[in-house]
């Protein structure tokens, strides 16, 4: 009898061990979960999405196909234009940032980073003694100043969008994969593809509004945004009809837009009365009837997570009974 009590014993005593194993194991699984996971809120139901790292050395690519070894996540970074600076606090490495140009000003707190310069023309020399382990850059900058970086041994990111707000995704995970941000790039772009996606189908049944948008003018000549250009394609999303959309580039004629007349046009914030008193556009049908309206450029023109706010605002302008 006491040796069946002993097994019945031992039997019992095994089981509770089991039973705390099972338990230990899944309280350290939930852990790891919740180490390894973050919630996304930009989609209607909260999604849960595996933490992905960015393993060092990473080859990422500059926008126009060069290749750029980084061979520890950079700890300094420095931004040679607006809208990366302004990508760099979105995907929360503000922290990395030490310099940043004149014309950062987005968001506020920017403002207390070093400047560097300009973006046209940057101090290389104050770069090179911030010690930076990265300097990401977009357009307008010159190749002999990214030599000099490297030579310096510091890797230069080239990143820009030229045609299309697709392409801003690409920006934004290749700026996500080089400092070790990949998750929040994902959502930041999940988050403007809601946003674009609600303002297409608001207006998937409108008629296309003619517009222009009005890059420059005056004595100095006219320019907009043709056909084949990142802003041109916004306005096409936001549900207008680009008058220049058969130009190329940002040259346009006084000739073709009066021929054109557009029913809309678009201007930078502070230039309305400016361009509506400009004798040589008086005669434009947006003029005369009050449909020139301003728009902060800086939506439109800086490549990046307000993109999505950008064509918002152009479909308020084009389709305000659409759009709210």
């Amino acid at each position: 009898m006491k040796h069946i009590y002993k097994k019945l014993l031992v039997l019992l005593c095994t089981m509770g061990l089991f039973v705390q194993m099972a338990g230990c194991g899944t309280n350290s699984n939930a852990e790891k979960g919740a180490t390894n996971t973050e919630t996304v809120t930009s989609t209607p139901t909260a999604t849960t999405q595996t933490n992905v790292e960015t393993t060092y050395p990473v080859t990422v690519k500059c926008s126009d196909g060069t290749e750029v070894t980084i061979k520890q996540e950079p700890k300094k970074v420095i931004s040679v234009a607006p809208n990366i600076t302004e990508l760099m606090y979105q995907l929360g490495a503000s922290d990395k940032l030490v310099g940043r140009t004149d014309y950062c000003d987005y968001p506020s707190e920017a403002a207390s980073v070093p400047s560097i310069g300009t973006l046209r023309t940057p101090d290389i020399e104050k770069i090179i003694s911030l010690q930076p382990d990265l300097v990401v850059a977009s357009t307008h900058f010159d190749e002999a100043n990214a030599k000099k970086l490297t030579d310096a041994g510091i890797p230069v990111l080239v990143l820009y969008e030229e045609h299309n707000v697709d392409g801003v995704y690409t920006l934004i995970d290749t700026l996500g994969t080089a400092i070790n941000r990949s998750e929040k790039a994902k959502s930041t772009d999940e988050e403007m593809k809601k946003e674009i996606g609600s303002v297409e189908d608001a207006l998937k049944d409108v008629e296309p509004v003619s517009v222009y948008y009005v890059v420059g003018f005056g004595e100095g000549g006219d320019y907009t945004a043709g056909g084949d250009t990142f802003i041109g394609t916004m306005l096409t999303m936001a549900g207008g009809k680009n008058i220049a959309q058969d130009v190329k580039g940002w040259n346009y004629s006084l000739e073709s837009l009066l021929e054109k007349d557009p029913k809309v046009i678009i201007v930078e914030n502070g230039q309305k009365d400016a361009f509506m008193k400009t004798k040589q556009y008086a005669t434009l049908t947006a003029v005369k009837e009050g449909n020139v309206y301003e728009i902060d450029r800086n939506l439109l023109n800086r490549q990046g997570y307000r993109n999505a706010e950008g064509v918002k605002q152009l479909a308020k302008i084009l389709h305000p009974d659409k759009v709210k």
